[in-house]
């Protein structure tokens, strides 16, 4: 009788499990379970118990901080919008009432929980939805663009957020099979397949904004983008048009006049055709063919760091183009999956890496330029390229030539993972067996999943009797959103009342799987020795193991559970011989060699874990930094929006000038008063990332201060001085309307003569001004 079976790698950080079903291989499945356990054993404390602990507190963060910045940038690109009109002064007073609403911060005392009948359909239907993601699904397909982001922080951050959850990870996985499977199956064209924003689109671009896909650009781009923008001033701009206005630029700067064959206004075929633009363009090739061939080498070699969901995404892809299109060509497969890959993970976070948090701040103009055309670049690479739009990229095509193979091949290998089927029954089998299954989920996430279902019922469930449609003929009407300060966050238990919940996970799988006795207790002896091994450190790298020694060790120490489980397993050790399984003859060699194997493969593992988590540490540092970043955005339209509101009630005369309405009645503002200034030197603005680039000679720098004064709200003064002189060396009116348009248009830098400043970091800095003002600080 073997006890000792395979366990091959798999996807989902557990052994694969065959089907629970198959007889010749139930207690395969017995093991896999109790090495699940002994894995995750909460009595025992030891290294690898604390460092397990603290990684799933870690992961348990991260996926709550990413749903955080997951909302906020919801909120900041909504207001980005909002914020666009009020500068063109489009927006009507109740629109800005609106926009004021969505800054409001929630309430705790606001708001109130459905009651516990509510609570307890709500528990039914989640669990449903959870459970079976096919609803989730269909609905994915029917709701509209306007709707879907709604949704998908539900399904990506709520229903499936933990992020680093097995049950949770493959239960979202298959949603998206069913997604991409719909998808393909209502193409018209494969030349449109993936390609348009569509919900199924963003579903997939939210995906890999996950904890895992994060962590994976933040460890393969996050060094090789940062060392690139270190080089503020290497210009690799291969534009012909735009290099001969450089160009000539410069010599008229130099020179004080253009010879008379250099002329503006040129056609790019003109520009393309002058020798001087060609040789400086030529160099410039080979060097970004060089640094383009790093970051794809850095890709390459990443492969097994590559999150098993996008693998098994890119996996899909490769499975439903070969059925629906078997004439396809490979090339054809590959350049679908990286479209994926390249065009929804790698690329966005290349092109803007401050977004993605790999970088501290806005890149500065040359290697922002340069980063661009290393996206376009990598994606003509995985792509067919169109050089219609941009004739010059032609100049590039030896470096998509020289690696389509490479390409290919590594987009292949991406799709080798494994499935997750079994080991994904084994994890619902077990869910039934929980009894702290829930989600975290705010109200108007509730009742704006409860909503859409309703719309679109009569697809998603058409027979009466599914229990999709009982679950939402029970609920009735959904509520309406309730205002962002009572959106309150609710513990929603799951369960089903159409599954009975298991008391006795061994007993169930006995009965399930015609499991022995003998196979149960066979496993917990093992188990057992491998816990009183771990429990008692001094003894564990002692070999041969002598398991009756260790039994009786345990049985007479001064720890009451350790004393228990000795004389417990001395009890099932002589159980076993009885039957015939172990020998005293052989020391109990078979199962000396398993326990011997377990503790190697936990030794292991701890090594793993503590890895994973000194990455997941700086992840979670990077997100909350994100976090911090957001929240400061939101600052800033907070304070813009209380600077209009204050004007408009000034010029439209609503009111007398300095009296506002607050809760209907009339209250007096103090007089607008000039503020500042603030003093800050150049020193302190460089090293906050304020000023991106300097022209100010080395040795002056100590000398030169910056004065900021605002004579009226939303208006502010920046003054550049020189100490020692009275009269400031250059000056400049900043409107806060002017900044957030800057910010709209991705105009990053304000150029101030002799320094350039972060657009995004001046605007903080402003905030922080207006900041001192109410909190009554005088200037500096």
């Amino acid at each position: 009788m073997s006890y000792n079976p395979s366990e091959p790698s798999s996807p989902g950080g557990t052994g694969s499990l065959r089907r629970l079903t198959n007889r010749n291989t139930n207690r395969y499945s017995v093991t896999a379970l109790f090495s699940m356990a002994a894995e995750q054993d909460v009595e025992v404390e030891d290294d690898l118990a604390r460092a397990q602990k603290r990684l799933r507190e870690l992961k348990s963060r991260i996926s709550a901080q990413s749903k955080k910045n997951f909302v906020l940038e919801r909120d900041v690109r909504y207001l980005d919008s909002r914020i666009a009109l009020l500068i063109q002064n489009r927006m009507a007073l109740d629109e800005r009432d609106e926009v004021q609403a969505t800054l409001e911060d929630l309430d705790p005392n606001e708001g109130n929980f459905p009651d516990d009948r509510k609570m307890q359909q709500y528990s039914n239907l989640f669990f449903l939805l959870q459970s079976e993601p096919r609803h989730i699904a269909s609905l994915c397909r029917l709701v509209s663009l306007s709707e879907i982001d709604t949704l998908l922080q539900t399904v990506m951050f709520t229903l499936y957020g933990n992020q680093y959850e097995s049950r949770e990870e493959h239960l979202l996985l298959t949603m998206f099979q069913s997604v991409l499977s719909a998808q393909f199956e209502t193409a018209t064209e494969f030349g449109s397949l993936l390609r348009a924003n569509t919900p199924v689109s963003r579903m997939m671009t939210t995906y890999t904004r996950r904890g895992p896909g994060q962590s994976y650009l933040k460890s393969v781009l996050a060094e090789r983008i940062n060392s690139l923008i270190e080089h503020k001033d290497l210009n690799l701009e291969i534009n012909p048009l735009k290099v001969y206005e450089q160009m000539i630029d410069q010599i008229e700067e130099e020179t004080g006049s253009l010879p008379p064959h250099l002329t503006r206004g040129v056609s790019p075929e003109t520009a393309a055709a002058n020798v001087d633009v060609q040789a400086i363009i030529a160099p410039r090739l080979t060097m970004l063919m060089e640094i383009a061939n790093s970051f794809l080498v850095t890709i390459i070699e990443s492969k097994e760091s590559v999150p098993y969901g996008i693998r098994w995404i890119c996996k899909q892809i490769r499975s439903l183009t070969r059925r629906k299109y078997p004439e396809a060509t490979d090339y054809a497969i590959c350049s679908l999956i990286g479209g994926f890959f390249f065009l929804r993970f790698i690329n966005p976070a290349v092109v803007t890496p401050q977004a993605y948090m790999l970088v501290d701040a806005v890149p500065a103009k040359h290697p922002r330029r340069t980063l661009t055309l290393i996206a376009k670049m990598l994606q003509n690479l995985a792509n067919k390229p169109s050089y219609a739009k941009e004739a010059y990229m032609m100049t590039l095509n030896p470096f998509v030539e020289n690696n389509k193979a490479r390409i290919n091949q590594f987009l292949n290998q991406l799709c080798e993972v494994g499935d997750f089927y079994d080991t994904l029954e084994m994890d619902q089998y077990m869910a039934l067996s929980k009894k702290d299954l829930q989600i975290n989920i705010t109200l108007n996430e509730l009742y704006n999943t409860h909503s859409l279902l309703l719309q679109h019922i009569d697809v998603l469930s058409p027979n009466e009797k599914q229990h999709l449609r009982i679950c939402t003929d029970e609920l009735g009407p959904a509520p309406a959103q309730v205002p962002r300060k009572e959106n309150r966050t609710i513990e929603l238990p799951l369960y089903s009342r159409w599954e009975t919940p298991i008391q006795d996970i061994h007993m169930a799988l006995m009965s399930e799987n015609n499991l022995t006795q003998n196979d149960i207790l066979y496993m917990e002896t093992k188990s057992i020795f491998v816990q009183l091994i771990r429990s008692m450190p001094n003894i564990a790298d002692k070999r041969p193991i002598n398991l009756p020694g260790i039994a009786e060790r345990a049985a007479t120490t001064k720890d009451a559970m350790l004393v228990r489980k000795g004389i417990k397993v001395k009890e099932m050790l002589r159980e076993l011989e009885e039957l015939h399984i172990v020998d005293r003859k052989d020391d109990y060699k078979l199962m000396q060699d398993e326990v011997a194997a377990e503790l190697l493969h936990l030794g292991n593992l701890r090594e793993k874990v503590i890895l994973e988590t000194r990455s997941l540490d700086a992840v979670y540092k990077t997100i909350c930094d994100h976090n911090a970043y957001l929240r400061s955005q939101l600052e800033q339209y907070k304070a813009y929006l209380q600077n209009v509101r204050l004007t408009s009630s000034k010029d439209k005369g609503s009111a007398p000038v300095g009296v506002v309405s607050v809760g209907g009645k009339e209250k007096k503002q103090p007089k607008s008063t000039v503020l500042g200034p603030y003093r800050f030197t150049h020193a302190q603005l460089e090293k906050e990332g304020i000023i991106v680039e300097s022209n100010v000679p080395e040795n002056r720098r100590p000398h030169i201060y910056f004065n900021i004064t605002s004579p009226t709200p939303g208006t502010f003064i920046i003054a550049l001085h020189y100490k020692g002189r009275d009269k400031a060396i250059l000056e400049m009116d900043l409107k806060i309307d002017d900044l957030l348009e800057k910010q709209k248009d991705n105009k990053h830098l304000l150029d101030l003569e002799y320094v350039q400043l972060n657009v995004v970091k001046v605007l903080q800095l402003l905030n922080k001004v207006r900041a001192l003002q109410l909190r009554g600080y005088g200037p500096c």
